[in-house]
């Protein structure tokens, strides 16, 4: 079960060295296992946390399927805001990508 629930490292990799490149010089970053799982670990806590805020968003509105704006909503509520907007411009580019 716990193996389940873990993200995928090759991704997790990836995306902390595209995301630390841009904060160096030469663009070229060497990061330590146990700072990947550390990554992924904060990661998982973070999409637990958001998900159950989201979930507790849907019950109030009397639904049970979780949408994007109770992802939206529950972002707010964290007081992770300034996730909404990529977020909103991701979904629209994933959505444009499936209309073609």
């Amino acid at each position: 079960m716990a193996e389940a629930e873990e993200l995928p490292k090759s991704i997790v990799r990836r995306v902390v060295k595209e995301k630390l490149s841009t904060c160096s010089d030469d663009g070229d970053i060497s990061v330590h296992k146990d700072a990947l799982l550390a990554f992924s670990e904060s990661a998982k806590i973070f999409i637990h946390y958001l998900s159950a805020t989201a979930n507790d968003i849907c019950k109030e509105s009397k639904r049970q399927i979780i949408n994007a704006e109770d992802v939206f909503k529950a972002l707010e509520e964290t007081e992770f805001t300034e996730f909404i907007s990529p977020l909103k411009d991701s979904l629209e580019g994933h959505f444009n990508l499936l209309m073609i």
